[in-house]
């Protein structure tokens, strides 16, 4: 990649980055272009070298964290291994991604009615596709007799539910390794399917701590 455009990315990394930390901070409405070129330390009209619009840099910051989680989960789910230990692999990633991304998982809830209709639609569906890969597992893991699924969409919501809660109170200097976290997380998801020796199963799992 030549110097120029190495030098285009890094400024449009920049732009979203600092995108979302303000967005964060002040939420979508009280934000401006002119604080977003601000923070990254060039021109308002600079930043149309990036961005078309405001609505558009917030898409790129919601849509942008769903394609790298997404992207993230499809290596989990394609693992060759147990149905029980991918959904352990599954929680796994969720839960690591949302502590680590907490700013833009925080974004994405807050803000969805803010982008424009066919924006909120393009999220919509990348979160159903996340989603639909989650309870996928979890019906293979029914039909295989190894979980008891009482409702599959409810049991996903809770288990999208854990990695949003999450990242809302996890600090990477609190009482508990981010391994012990996904470790009762885990553990509580298993539970509720009714798996069979599920303490067990995530106390064996690699990253469990």
């Amino acid at each position: 990649m030549s110097q120029p455009a190495l030098a285009a990315v890094t400024t449009a990394e920049a732009i979203r980055e600092q995108a979302a930390l303000l967005f964060f901070e002040r939420g979508y409405d009280a934000t401006t272009l002119r604080q977003v070129a601000a923070a990254v330390g060039i021109k308002v009209s600079s930043l149309y070298n990036h961005i078309d619009s405001k609505e558009q840099l917030l898409l790129s910051v919601m849509g942008g964290v769903m394609d790298d989680l997404l992207a993230l989960q499809k290596v989990a789910v394609s693992r060759d291994m147990d149905v029980i230990d991918r959904l352990i692999a599954v929680l796994d990633c969720h839960i690591r991604f949302s502590a680590s991304r907490a700013r833009e998982v925080f974004i994405g809830n807050a803000e969805l009615r803010s982008l424009p209709t066919d924006a909120r639609a393009k999220v919509i569906a990348k979160r159903r596709e996340y989603e639909r890969r989650i309870q996928d597992l979890i019906v293979e893991a029914g039909e295989q007799g190894k979980a008891e699924v009482l409702d599959a969409r409810l049991h996903t919501y809770s288990i999208v539910a854990k990695g949003t809660h999450v990242a809302s109170w996890y600090k990477p200097a609190g009482a508990l390794s981010m391994d012990r976290i996904i470790n009762i997380y885990a553990k509580a998801a298993l539970r509720e399917l009714s798996v069979n020796d599920a303490d067990t199963r995530v106390d064996g799992w690699p990253a469990a701590a």
